[in-house]
């Protein structure tokens, strides 16, 4: 295994040094929390980091008012600081914060060690975290693209299309069906790693409540599952014939135009001509043929529907004009 440190691992300990730093040079006591609240507050994403910074700030404040109440009203002891978790932390839980329930157990134990609440203790204790969240959030306001890494996805899979569509004209023209599907496998990983990738790259941008990255691998996705049906289908096939023949035609034709670039628009109508012909032929003459033809009708339609999500997406993608153009191409 490989030693690494990524931009995380260096934002987190810039960001811990620096607000200790800070709070340190301004007269904080106890002002190596601040390190603790930066490190918590440091996260994958800066919809994730203000979310978490956010829930700190409150539950703090909420820790900060039991604190006050119960150890002033009732006695500074280890006993009062369990009851009065015993109420804090539904509290928490019922603002949605209890992620802001370990962080604000510093500041509680900081007004417990002091023994006394005083306007003074209680800025020192705000000082705190707000040096703390809010140097997570500035260090959080870097975030590297993730552009780089979604096209070498998008180039990987539309590679693995490819193969696997050559794979199904080969099958179609010879029965020979001696491939070993390793694409398959990696084509599945790669669709889950990269609408993961996708997903947070829309948590990098708050304006941005959508990624056309994240619909363009979803519609690979369904198109994927569309590929796995018409593998199942020809699996079934026991003899080629003619109709076969010409589908697989149609798939080398298609299979071209899975790179970047503009496709066709034909392709559908094409596609439906097809059908036309197969219904001018001769019937078939055996029961066997009978079956494999009405085989092959089913493909078609699977394949309709591959064209069908392609042309939903190219749809979409013209409403998204303020996405960078050319960024995503439709296949």
């Amino acid at each position: 295994m490989k030693f690494k440190i990524g931009y995380r691992t260096i934002k987190t300990a810039l960001g811990t040094t620096l607000s200790i730093f800070l709070a340190q040079a301004i007269g904080l006591t106890n002002f190596a929390s601040a390190g603790i609240l930066t490190i918590l507050c440091i996260k994958p994403t800066k919809v994730k980091s203000v979310k978490a910074s956010l829930d700190r700030v409150l539950a703090c404040l909420i820790a900060m008012g039991f604190s006050t109440l119960f150890f002033e009203g009732i006695t500074y002891h280890p006993l009062t600081i369990g009851l009065m978790l015993l109420f804090f932390i539904p509290t928490a839980v019922f603002f949605k914060v209890q992620e802001g329930i370990v962080s604000s157990s510093v500041i509680i134990f900081h007004i417990y060690n002091a023994k006394n609440v005083t306007i003074g203790l209680l800025l020192n204790e705000i000082g705190i975290v707000l040096i703390g969240v809010g140097m997570a959030l500035v260090m959080n306001l870097y975030m590297p693209s993730a552009e780089k890494k979604l096209l070498e996805y998008q180039d990987k899979l539309e590679q693995n299309f490819s193969k696997i569509m050559m794979e199904i004209v080969h099958y179609l023209r010879t029965n020979d069906n001696r491939w070993d599907g390793k694409e398959l496998t990696s084509t599945a990983s790669l669709i889950d790693e990269a609408k993961a990738l996708a997903f947070r790259d829309v948590e990098n941008h708050f304006r941005r409540n959508e990624n056309l990255y994240y619909h363009y691998f979803k519609m690979r996705e369904k198109q994927f599952e569309i590929i796995e049906r018409i593998l199942v289908l020809i699996a079934a096939l026991p003899i080629t014939v003619v109709q076969g023949k010409m589908i697989a035609d149609f798939l080398e034709e298609l299979s071209g135009y899975i790179c970047p670039g503009e496709v066709p628009q034909n392709f559908l109508e094409k596609l439906l001509d097809m059908r036309e012909q197969f219904q001018k032929m001769e019937l078939p003459k055996t029961r066997e043929e009978f079956e494999v033809r009405a085989t092959l009708l089913q493909i078609t339609k699977e394949i309709e529907q591959y064209l069908i999500l392609k042309n939903f997406f190219k749809s979409l993608k013209r409403e998204k004009k303020k996405y960078r153009k050319g960024s995503v191409e439709l296949n």
